[in-house]
Order: C-alpha cells, then structure tokens, then sequence
C-alpha cells in the first residue's frame, strides 16, 4: 500500500473514532431533536441504557430554574406508556422506591460518582425494587404507572440531582447512546486492498 493510501485509511480512522459531539435538549428548543449541550462538565457519562425503550422521544426537556424555587424543569420527560418497564440507566444503590405527593418514585444512587453521589429519578414509577437494593445498568426498578404524570402524553419523568442540586440527566449518557447506538467502523471505499 503506498503512503497516499495509508494516509487516508488513517484519516478516515481518526474521523470514525474521534469522539462525537454532546447532545441534549435545552431549553428553547425542539425537545424531540439533539441540539448542541450546555453541559456542566463534571457529570461523568456513566448511563449504559435509557430509562425507557431504546431511544424514546424526549417530550420536555431539562430547563434549569434561573433561581432555587424559580420556575423550570428539573428533569426530561420520556414517552413511555403505562406498563413500561423502567430500568437504572447506571449500576447503583436503591435510596428510595414509595410514593410521594402520591406518585411512586425510585430513586438510586449511582456508584462511583462521587460525595454526596449523583442520584436519579423516575416517576410516576410502581416500583420493583426496595430500598437498599444494589441494581445494575439496565436492571428494571419498576415499571411506568397509568396516573400520576404530569405529562400530556403517557411518559416517565427521569431527573438527575447531585446532593440538593439538579443536572440535566442527558449528561450521564454517553453521546453514541442519545444517537441510537455505538459507533461502526465503515469500509474505504476506493483504497487498494494491501497484498
């Protein structure tokens, strides 16, 4: 293979492999379509599944309060219907699996993320998992109750908090899984095979 060639099986690479951009919804846009993240930074990617389904359809997302008690939302609304079952989007510990304001909940607490450590959320969630249990990235905690969202559609409202703070929960996904799935290396077209 000739030095020509080499250079653009190697370029071709780096475009493959290099790491692709963030997306996540904010606020002000299509919920539905990825726009570029404002992103903290300091929220690892460790999400290996999505709450619900595949890649469901975002119908709300994170829109940070301009103050404590300000108006927002603190956390995404995923299409999900009634029956779904919800699973950790990371491995972690069950902080909480009951009812609140009458809607279930489950939260757990994500391993390795730090004190105090990243915490999630689902609602309105009948759980199947109890406080103190240990779950593993995709496990199912529960399953997407029939009352109690406060979507317009049938959804589960994932959130995202660090001690008393809430993240945009987006962030604990790593960017190949808000695009539907790994990276694939792809053949080059129009390069000799090497002999």
């Amino acid at each position: 293979m000739c030095a020509r060639g080499i250079l653009l099986v190697a370029l071709t690479l780096v475009v493959l492999l290099a790491p692709p951009p963030s997306w996540s919804p904010v606020a002000g846009t299509d919920a539905g379509d990825p726009a570029p993240a404002g992103g903290d930074g300091g929220t690892p990617a460790v999400g290996r599944a999505w709450p619900v389904g595949v890649r469901p359809r975002v119908l709300r997302g994170w829109e940070p309060p301009a103050t404590v008690y300000g108006r927002g939302h603190r956390g995404v609304d995923l299409t999900a219907a009634p029956g779904t079952p919800v699973r950790a989007v990371a491995a972690g510990r069950v902080s909480f699996a009951g009812r609140v304001a009458g809607r279930g909940v489950v939260s757990v607490e994500l391993t390795g993320t730090g004190d105090p450590p990243l915490r999630t959320t689902y609602e309105p969630v009948r759980a199947t998992v109890d406080e103190g249990d240990e779950v593993a990235a995709g496990e199912v905690v529960g399953a997407v109750e029939p009352a109690g969202s406060h979507c317009t559609a049938p959804c589960v409202h994932w959130g995202l908090l660090k001690g008393d703070v809430y993240l945009d929960p987006l962030v604990l996904l790593p960017p190949w899984l808000l695009r539907g799935g790994p990276p694939r290396l792809l053949p080059v077209l129009g390069v000799p095979v090497p002999r």
